[in-house]
């Protein structure tokens, strides 16, 4: 630290200081005569033109500043040069798209947020939009090569449209952004406008500068940025579920992860604006609510000095991190006591957990509320020792399963899932051997498997051998899902003739005779759409609608869903008197492709 308190600059004290500098003259005019006045004259005025320009704090970002109070917060990083009626977006309209993990669905919330108090549109239609937006994901080179084909098919309709149409912008978000900021705006010139994860806030400026036929950049990373006092926009396409991000960033440093180099380090976003948000999602009849963060139950709320205690942050038996202990600070259990208080008839969810950061007062209250969700991910990644520490994951394969066992001793009827890679830096036979025997062992109902895809920037790219070649690694990870399925089909056949609450979420893919839902444990289940029961105790019926609860009754089962059929409506807090008691593990199983994933990052 004592680096960091070292002046920007430094005198040799042998130095004589000038005390008179010649001018220099760079045109006729200066060698005339002027008197002190004019040039007194002429010194205010350059002062008073670099006064009203950009200031050094708006060339850096992520920097302890004194931060206005609340009531100024609306003006705060405002660049006083650009006139703020320039930056409004005149009823132009923005198309989105989203790509990779729940955190981008939230950022695109964000920035529609953002854009849409400026006065900009929201269209669905593609033809008809001024501004195209792709929210992008970096986490597997597959992802970016997905983005840099849509950017070409983009490319040509911009050029098509410039001819009968106000030109189309397109903008660049998220994690891409971040990663490949020169080669974005250097290759093809494909892009108008690049905004990193932390840049949001200044997208109606970006915009602006294109307009004028600029390229405009912003991806500098922040320490501070939460998006706090933005209130995203949901744009469920059911109304009935609704994800909240609680914090941003994260500092694990896992071997093969881009994510803390596109994202930065963790930052928590105040328990206050959380609940405010929830309320509000719970007013519009959200029935569901999926708190996120890249590591979102290492959640530390460190905004009130009330908080900010001496005690250490607790992690799982026989886990550690690469990080320093962390002091203080409301902790994620805190945060899930009073989320799941403010409606007992709302479902709360979490993802992406790191499997550090489950101590018992975590589990103890899953556990003891009905609202929270009996369901776990807890990404493994690896059966293997040696290729745990190659990833740096922090724990053992022994550890882990020590973990599995408490899980399901103070949580009997968990419902777990996990990512694994395939095909790491140095992973043998027999570590595969291993991946598949813990997939056996633990019994996921949920399986996100990949291949691995090296990233520049981490600590496997600088450090490890990517020297698993690309037609083992799609055996192995093959394999992998095979032995998923295998376990899948056989603890989903426990769930037969068992009562599940589901929460509907409307037509089923496949046939529009037949509803689908979830059950608490995140398991799809698949029934026909007829009217019943308005109560398990009475003979009136009703129509089923996305964001009912059900009580469905299980008549078969396969690798990846249930099939059932409805009893009645019921609720939350009126499932206990109701439904029949579930097996232990209520498993099934989801194994998601390249094509279909949601992004995990820890």
């Amino acid at each position: 630290m004592q680096s960091l308190r070292k002046p920007l600059f430094t005198i040799p004290q042998h130095w004589t200081p000038l005390r008179c500098i010649q001018p220099r003259h760079c045109s006729k005019l200066a060698n005339t005569s002027v008197t002190p006045r004019e040039r007194k004259t002429t010194v205010n005025k350059f002062k008073s033109q670099i006064s009203s320009g950009p200031s050094f704090q708006d060339f850096i970002k992520g920097v302890s500043v004194n931060k206005p109070c609340a009531a100024d917060e609306e003006h705060y990083d405002k660049h006083s040069y650009l006139s703020q009626d320039l930056e409004m977006g005149n009823s132009r309209k923005v198309y989105f798209e989203t790509y990779g993990c729940q955190m981008n669905v939230n950022d695109t919330e964000i920035a529609w947020s953002i854009l849409q108090r400026k006065g900009y549109q929201r269209t669905a239609d593609l033809s008809e939009a001024d501004v195209v937006l792709l929210v992008t994901c970096s986490i597997r080179e597959k992802a970016e090569q997905t983005i840099w084909n849509r950017l070409q098919q983009l490319t040509a309709m911009k050029k098509r449209r410039l001819k009968t149409h106000t030109p189309m912008k397109i903008g660049i978000l998220g994690c891409m952004a971040e990663r490949l900021k020169t080669e974005l705006l250097e290759r093809e010139k494909l892009v108008d406008v690049l905004a990193g994860p932390d840049a949001y806030r200044d997208l109606p400026r970006l915009l602006t500068v294109a307009d004028g036929g600029h390229q405009a950049s912003n991806v500098l990373l922040s320490l501070e940025e939460t998006y706090a006092d933005i209130m995203p926009v949901h744009h469920a396409p059911h109304g009935y579920s609704a994800f909240v991000s609680i914090m941003r960033g994260c500092d694990n440093m896992c071997s093969y992860c881009i994510v803390p180099f596109t994202r930065g380090k963790e930052r928590s976003r105040p328990v206050s604006s959380i609940l405010d948000e929830v309320r509000m999602l719970s007013d519009q009849g959200v029935k569901e609510v999926t708190l996120l963060g890249q590591n979102v139950n290492s959640y530390r709320d460190t905004s009130e000095e009330q908080f900010c205690g001496s005690d250490v942050t607790k992690l799982s038996q026989g886990f550690k991190t690469v990080y320093r202990s962390k002091q203080g600070g409301l902790r994620f259990s805190d945060l899930l006591d009073r989320v799941s208080r403010i409606d007992p008839d709302m479902r709360i969810r979490f993802t992406s957990p790191h499997p550090k950061d489950f101590p018992d007062e975590v589990l103890h209250l899953i556990a003891e509320r009905g609202n929270i969700c009996k369901q776990i991910h807890l990404p493994a990644q690896s059966g293997s020792n040696k290729v745990l520490e190659a990833m740096r994951r922090g724990y053992t394969r022994e550890a882990y399963l020590d973990l599995v066992e408490n899980i399901r001793s103070i949580i009997p009827e968990v419902s777990l899932s996990s990512d694994f890679i395939s095909g790491f830096c140095g992973e043998t036979e027999d570590d595969q051997q291993q991946t598949l025997s813990l997939i056996r062992q633990v019994g996921y109902n949920v399986g996100f498997l990949f291949a691995y895809s090296m990233r520049k920037k981490t600590h496997a790219f600088h450090r490890l051998q990517d020297d698993v070649p690309a037609e083992v690694k799609q055996q192995r990870l093959e394999e992998c899902i095979r032995v998923f399925r295998e376990e899948a089909a056989r603890v989903n056949a426990a769930l037969i003739g068992s009562t599940q609450l589901v929460l509907v979420e409307g037509e089923s893919k496949r046939s529009a005779k037949d509803l689908c839902g979830r059950t608490d444990g995140n398991m799809k289940v698949i029934f026909p759409k007829e009217d019943v029961a308005v109560h398990p105790l009475e003979s009136n019926t009703a129509s089923i609608n996305a964001g009912d609860y059900l009580l469905v009754k299980i008549l078969s089962a396969n690798s990846q869903s249930l099939r059932g059929r409805a009893l009645s409506h019921s609720s939350l807090r009126g499932t206990a008197q109701h439904s029949e008691t579930l097996p232990r593990h209520q498993l099934g199983e989801h194994v998601a492709s390249d094509t279909t994933m949601i992004e995990r990052c820890s």
